[in-house]
């Protein structure tokens, strides 16, 4: 049953789950699927139909030893998406990269390990990269070699060369591989494109790798394009970042919640030296992130795994309510004395709205403004990052109309909205109070109608649908265009969602 509101958004009665989930778990109808052995017992997926849920499934990762793209990995496999998906996702790469999935012990706690071997190489933390590049170059004079890092430069590729055969575990021979000393982010998209992956899962990789370029390019002082990264580092943030899309994915949660992450301290030795903790890209990507430093002094967030924090996080806030039906573990790869190495995912239902989040509001008489210059102040508000302002009338002393500006902040945020209100309106003063604020879920889905697109914003409840409405600023435009009133655009574009929904 749908309800019409008098500004034209409708109210679905029943309940709908609205969540993007590209695999569906089934309680009811199991289909055991082996994911990973190695905790002494097997760890099966179950699919779920997700349709009609009244509840919305969510994940919160708790970075207290750090954050790296090989942890998350772990994490994903520990908590049950498939093992085998993720091999064949790089497998299906062909960049000579290959997973291997062991069992580990972090400090007493068992946790799943994803190493990546590109070309039989495997991925090593920096300081110890750089000990063996060391070792390494006093043994080839030729120059230096890629091991397993994230690295990144501003130069362009390398002429490539080949090095001796490399030896295996098991005395095997391996067959030498030519080093390239550099790909470009657009090579790099070029990779992601072609995987055989889902649309969402390009688009999340793109983003995460997009992120990392920019923070790149502005520590370095360049421009985007001309950051490459080096090839066996690139290979292993490839698959770190492409796994950590496909595996969120498969997941199958409406949201992605993270802690305040942990960032270690001390110094770490790169391809430009010895850097502080975080490393000024790392840095760069946590802006607006709540972070601190505590235990090990060494680095526990890498570029990589801030990125993919930065991009697939809805949020960072504490542990939200929820009923726990999954938890993985994901080990890195330093075992320190009395600090488990590693991040924990747990996923499960939310029954309550959002995590409530500190806002900042802020509010200011106004008896003596020229009413012109307040909708200007709200607009300039709003486009400085205000979360809402707004005007409401009041009676003020000796008998004046006047206004009561609000806003509504990030806590961040206060002091650039006390300017502007200072700046452009007649105030002498200007009030603030802390508050806590519950919102709902909110997504943007776009419909056709016969003048053109429209998003509609879609609020959601626990998975459940609440309320839909379509963006007055789309619909005034293509009603101007096309000559036709405002209302009628507005209820087709309310009629199309209805019919995409059904």
């Amino acid at each position: 049953m749908v309800e019409e509101n008098s500004d034209c958004s409708k109210q679905e009665s029943r309940p709908r789950f609205d969540g993007k989930v590209s695999l569906t778990y089934d309680e009811s109808t199991t289909k055991d699927t082996k994911a990973h052995e190695g905790r002494g017992r097997k760890t099966f997926v179950k699919l779920r139909v997700l349709r009609g849920l009244k509840h919305m499934r969510i994940a919160y990762l708790d970075c207290f030893s750090g954050m790296s793209g090989d942890m998350l990995l772990g994490a994903l496999v520990d908590v049950g998406v498939p093992a085998k998906l993720l091999e064949e996702t790089v497998a299906g790469l062909n960049i000579g990269a290959r997973l291997e999935i062991s069992t580990v012990t972090r400090a007493g706690i068992s946790a799943t390990k994803v190493d990546v071997y590109v070309h039989e190489e495997k991925e090593l933390p920096r300081e110890l990269f750089w000990e063996r590049q060391k070792e390494h170059s006093h043994a080839h004079p030729h120059g230096p070699v890629e091991l397993k890092e994230h690295n990144f430069s501003r130069t362009g590729m390398s002429a490539p060369h080949e090095h001796a055969p490399h030896e295996r575990a098991d005395s095997r021979p391996v067959a030498p591989a030519p080093h390239r000393h550099g790909r470009g982010l657009a090579e790099i998209k070029e990779v992601i494109a072609s995987a055989n992956i889902s649309e969402g899962a390009k688009k999340t990789a793109s983003a995460i790798f997009q992120a990392l370029g920019q923070a790149e390019a502005k520590i370095h002082n360049t421009d985007i394009e001309s950051v490459h990264f080096h090839e066996v580092g690139a290979v292993d943030a490839m698959v770190d970042i492409i796994c950590a899309a496909v595996g969120v994915e498969a997941l199958g949660v409406d949201q992605l919640f993270c802690s305040p992450l942990n960032v270690g301290g001390g110094t770490v030795t790169c391809a430009h030296g010895t850097l502080p903790v975080p490393a000024p890209a790392t840095l760069e990507l946590l802006k607006g992130a709540p972070v601190y430093s505590s235990g090990a002094q060494v680095e526990l967030v890498t570029p990589t795994g801030a990125a993919i924090v930065k991009t697939l996080a809805t949020r960072f806030a504490e542990f939200p309510e929820m009923t726990i039906d999954k938890i993985g573990y994901g080990a890195g790869s330093r075992d320190p004395a009395g600090q488990p190495n590693v991040v924990r995912l747990t996923v499960g239902e939310a029954h309550a709205l959002h995590p409530a989040e500190t806002i900042t509001v802020l509010e200011a008489n106004l008896d003596d403004l020229n009413p012109q210059v307040f909708g200007y102040v709200i607009e300039k508000l709003l486009a400085a990052g205000a979360l809402d302002a707004y005007g409401m009338p009041v009676q003020m002393k000796k008998s004046r109309p006047g206004m009561v500006l609000t806003v509504l902040a990030k806590p961040q945020d206060t002091e650039k909205m006390e300017q502007i209100i200072f700046s452009e309106t007649t105030t002498l003063g200007v009030r603030q109070r802390t508050e806590q604020r519950r919102s709902l879920a909110r997504k943007w889905v776009s419909v056709s109608t016969q003048w053109g697109e429209v998003r509609m914003k879609v609020a959601s409840l626990n998975g459940a649908v609440t309320n839909y409405a379509p963006e007055y600023e789309d619909c005034r435009k293509l009603a101007q265009a096309g000559g036709v009133p405002l209302k009628t655009v507005m209820q087709e574009a309310v009629q199309s969602y209805l019919g995409k929904k059904s």
